[in-house]
């Protein structure tokens, strides 16, 4: 039961988007969560507002402030947490993140995709789910247009023990990408700004081998569906060092993402590495599968370049690592890119 209840305080912190400033006590949070004991301050800004006033333009003059850090960390040292050792696929602890995010999902006004949040793999087990929400477009026609936003939940579960640590916590990859396609998930699902549809997937199975990603895109081309658009997030829990731009795309010189991610920042958010190409990263992330199945632009941004972090796949990738500020950051930054390709009246990102 005290397990229950922390999922349903935390899903109610993440939820409350654009209501007006008020004063949470979130002292029963427990530790795990390591949410700051301070009451936290709900933006007083009409987000709607805001938001609209964004749509129509072109180029982002100021970052719009919807994400904070406080926010952040509460949601990525709950899945990130010991509690949920490691989040392997079809773990105990998986199961728990997924009871959280369809938390998230729900008090945010995002429908089940499915009959359900939740999307059953065939093609591993134990069971094993992806959780799929979506927000439909309120254009009449360019609702029939989807894009897909997305970051794998789960990570590798227990390992070789490490000063009798033997949780691989999974901060970084990817509770940190997680995270971030929740915060996108509440502001679309508190807005409903987005002409076009949004679907938000969180898959598992990835350190298996893209087997949710796989699953959900034959699914998903199986039906037919209409999908223009992936944006996927892997590994943004720590900032590039000495970059010039802020994350970098796989793929980069496969379409104009870049470019028009760009325009509609007002800034370098996203720049080319050349180690993603030469390490072949467009093919080891959760895009691929949908680039290979609906041939359409399908990207993985990410922060990690080799050298800024070496915690890959160990116990020591740790919630007390990850730049909290700097992944609100790139939330805020990101949402007048969504938004703009979303409502642009033709389909901006193209394969070169």
């Amino acid at each position: 039961m005290k397990y229950f209840f922390r999922i349903l305080v935390l899903s109610i912190l993440m939820g409350c988007g654009t209501t007006k400033l008020q004063q949470i006590d979130v002292d029963s949070i427990p530790k795990t969560s390591e949410v700051s004991q301070e009451s936290v301050a709900v933006p007083t800004e009409d987000t709607k507002s805001t938001a609209l006033k964004r749509t129509n333009s072109k180029t982002a003059t100021s970052e719009i402030l919807f994400s904070d850090d406080t926010r952040v960390r509460g949601i990525l040292n709950f899945l990130a947490s010991d509690e949920l050792e490691g989040r392997d696929s079809g773990s105990e602890g998986i199961e728990k993140a997924a009871q959280f995010i369809e938390g998230i999902f729900t008090q945010n006004k995002l429908a089940p995709y499915f009959d359900s949040y939740r999307d059953t793999l065939t093609n591993f087990t134990p069971t094993s789910y992806n959780m799929v929400g979506w927000i439909e477009g309120n254009d009449p026609v360019l609702k029939n247009e989807f894009i897909l936003i997305g970051a794998h939940y789960d990570h590798i579960g227990r390992i070789e023990p490490e000063g009798g640590d033997s949780i691989a916590n999974g901060a970084n990859d990817n509770a940190s990408g997680t995270t971030t396609v929740l915060e996108l998930a509440r502001y679309f699902g508190n807005t409903q700004t987005n002409k076009r549809s949004l679907i938000f997937v969180l898959f598992t199975a990835e350190e298996k081998g893209l087997l949710g990603s796989k699953h959900l895109a034959k699914k998903l081309k199986e039906q037919n569906l209409n999908l223009y658009l992936v944006l996927n997030y892997e590994m943004v829990g720590v900032p590039l060092v000495d970059k010039e731009y802020l994350t970098y795309a796989s793929g980069y010189e496969k379409s104009n993402l870049a470019q028009v991610c760009n325009t509609y920042a007002g800034k370098e958010l996203v720049g080319f590495l050349p180690t993603a190409q030469k390490f072949g990263l467009f093919q080891r992330s959760d895009n691929y599968p949908f680039y290979e199945a609906f041939n359409v632009p399908a990207h993985t941004f990410c922060t990690f370049d080799f050298t800024n972090f070496d915690q890959y796949h160990k116990v020591g990738d740790e919630a007390d690592l990850m730049d909290f500020q700097h992944m609100a950051h790139l939330v805020n930054l990101f949402i007048p890119v969504v938004e703009g390709v979303a409502n642009a009246p033709q389909k901006e990102i193209q394969y070169n």
